[in-house]
């Protein structure tokens, strides 16, 4: 509790991007903002790797510091913003800080996504907050909407763009025809992508953030390592224009379902109907899909990262934290996941699929590779085989719902058959 209820006196971890973003709303819309949440805010330390670096937003230098851990055991700070990344020592300062009485805000989905649990455990244990609007989609403010709005709603399924990196780099693709290693330089060159790209591509960052989606949604605790994972390395160019052809755009797509407790969870590149919202989602923003009992379909559109937008998810907690504090009802909203979720294992999920591949041009070839996937109950809604180049055809097949195990055992008596030349790895197609 501050000892001055009307200041709220803030501790930084980490000025970047975010942090950068969120200190200068702080900042530009100081009285809007005290006139909302009822009490003003003081920034009076900032933990830094380098204090003399120069950073978009203008605070004093004697509030830098190279030691986070004066940060969160200084008397005068009441919330704890971390936005400096990582594990640890992540993990560990915001541990002292919540054991310390502090509120926390924190943009650290991997931190979350994999000890979340258990500094939620602790904030109830001592009475006090941790706030993560800005862990997932940036500027949407889908957390808050997830544990407040929808607190009475029975969720059955979350789908979304949630890394607005790749979504810019498949746009590009099939906007303009970009190969995979064009759209990345760029994405780099523009600043949406880092320059090790690895939590992006490989699908690392949104597997964080559908974990973290999830659990709230559901009431289980999600782990990371139990979410089917594929990034979008393998997609080229011919993906994309196969798929336009057969009316689909190509998503990175992060899915939960839940039906009758057991939990279907995963993050791949996947064939979304032209006509689905989510197709039409373009460059680097995000967006959601709920389906709930008694709501329907809701979506949530806009930026999925970058400093103004995240920065101001991190505000919005801020202020959340602060009013708790002010109003004296810290621990309001509490951690109230369940342990141990049933999850279905990937090959006994059922799902539409797209193949390519290339094989021998001579009569009967499509029967034999037909007759795998008939013998394995393996349906098949529309096949195209493009002009030949020489000796060799180009197939696509597009599947009816399917179990994955099918679908896999097909796919290795295929890659066995003389004719055929090589086989592309299977393409998600989601159902509007």
């Amino acid at each position: 509790m501050p000892e001055d209820k009307s200041v709220v006196r803030l501790g930084f971890l980490g000025m970047g991007v975010v942090g950068c973003g969120a200190a200068n709303i702080l900042l530009k819309n100081a009285a809007m903002i005290e006139h909302r949440a009822r009490c003003r805010f003081e920034i009076v330390k900032v933990a830094v790797r380098n204090p003399k670096k120069q950073r978009p937003v203008k605070l004093p230098p004697e509030l830098y510091t190279t030691d986070p851990y004066s940060v969160v055991t200084d008397p005068r700070v009441d919330i704890v913003v971390e936005v400096m990344g990582g594990l640890e020592p992540a993990f560990d300062l915001l541990v002292t800080a919540l054991k310390q009485g502090k509120s926390v805000v924190t943009a650290n989905k991997e931190l979350l996504a994999k000890r979340g649990s258990e500094l939620l455990d602790i904030a109830k244990e001592v009475g006090t907050d941790v706030y993560f609007e800005a862990s997932v989609a940036g500027g949407i403010p889908i957390i808050s909407a997830l544990k407040q709005s929808l607190a009475g709603e029975t969720i059955h399924r979350i789908v979304g763009i949630v890394n607005g990196t790749t979504n810019y780099i498949l746009t590009r693709m099939s906007r303009d025809g970009m190969s995979f290693e064009q759209a990345l330089r760029e994405a780099q060159e523009k600043g949406f992508a880092e320059a090790d790209p690895t939590d992006d591509v490989d699908g690392h960052d949104a597997t964080y953030k559908i974990a973290i989606l999830a659990a709230i949604a559901f009431g289980f605790r999600i782990k990371v390592d139990a979410i089917y994972r594929e990034g979008i390395r393998n997609i080229d160019i011919s993906d994309i224009r196969y798929a336009d052809e057969l009316g689909y755009a190509i998503k990175l797509l992060a899915i939960a379902k839940q039906e009758d407790g057991v939990i279907e969870i995963r993050v791949h590149p996947t064939l979304v109907p032209k006509t689905h919202p989510l197709a039409a989602v373009s460059d680097q923003f995000n967006a959601i899909l709920i389906e709930g009992e008694n709501v329907g379909r809701l979506m949530f559109y806009g930026q999925g990262a970058g400093g103004p937008p995240t920065g101001n998810s991190v505000v919005s907690d801020i202020i959340d934290a602060a009013r708790n504090i002010v109003f004296g009802s810290k621990a309001r909203i509490v951690c109230t996941c369940r342990v141990n979720p049933k999850i279905k294992p990937i090959p006994e999920i059922e799902s539409r699929f797209c193949l390519r591949m290339d094989v021998v041009d001579k009569p009967g070839v499509l029967a034999r590779i037909a007759s795998v996937f008939g013998s394995n109950q393996v349906s098949i809604a529309s096949v195209i085989q493009k002009e030949s180049q020489g000796e060799t055809a180009h197939i696509v097949w597009l599947t009816h719902k399917t179990p994955y195990a099918a679908l896999q055992k097909s796919l290795n008596e295929i890659k066995q058959l003389d004719v055929v030349l090589s086989v592309r790895p299977p393409l998600w197609v989601e159902s509007d």
